[in-house]
């Protein structure tokens, strides 16, 4: 694997700063630059707001005197969507078409409130699309940890792209 960041050269972005299909390259690792320490705040506005009543994400109570944890754990709904999202900034901005789906979503370590998330992106595929000359699909593997350096998150996304305009 390839660590790659900004300095790397590469063929230019989009005006917004997100990269075309041709510009990935399987193997590459990009390591994020936004960090984000996350909050009690967090988890219970995204918990209310996907109407998720589950005490192990809300409840302080429960949480000290139910379960093996002692205290609250970030909804990995959350946690999955803050860690794709850190990705966006750095490589996808104007450039994505849209998500065609997730798979083998982990989350093998738990995620609490005061933790620092860090992420990662490993690309591993790009290719053309078979119906749209003008787009592609490539296939992320994105993983988060925290300040510890432990994985906290992982997942596969497959999105579709655009592709560099031709001249």
């Amino acid at each position: 694997m390839t660590d790659v960041s900004r300095s790397t050269p590469q063929a230019f972005p989009h005006p917004r700063g997100g990269f075309y299909v041709e510009d990935f390259r399987p193997g590459d690792v990009h390591p994020h630059r936004l960090r984000r320490t996350v909050t009690q705040m967090d988890n219970m506005l995204f918990s209310n707001l996907t109407l998720n009543p589950q005490p192990l994400h809300i409840d302080a109570h429960f949480c000290e005197t139910e379960t093996e944890w002692g205290r609250p754990l970030m909804n990995s709904l959350f946690t999955l969507g803050l860690m794709v999202g850190i990705s966006v900034n750095d490589l996808s901005v104007g450039t994505t078409i849209a998500n065609l789906g997730m798979t083998d979503v982990r989350f093998p370590a738990p995620l609490f409130e005061g933790d620092t998330v860090r992420c990662e992106t490993e690309i591993v595929a790009a290719r053309p699309s078979s119906s749209r000359p003008d787009a592609g699909i490539v296939t992320f593997l994105h993983r988060a940890f925290n300040q510890h350096d432990v994985l906290v998150a992982e997942c596969r996304r497959n999105a579709f792209m655009k592709r560099r305009p031709m001249p």
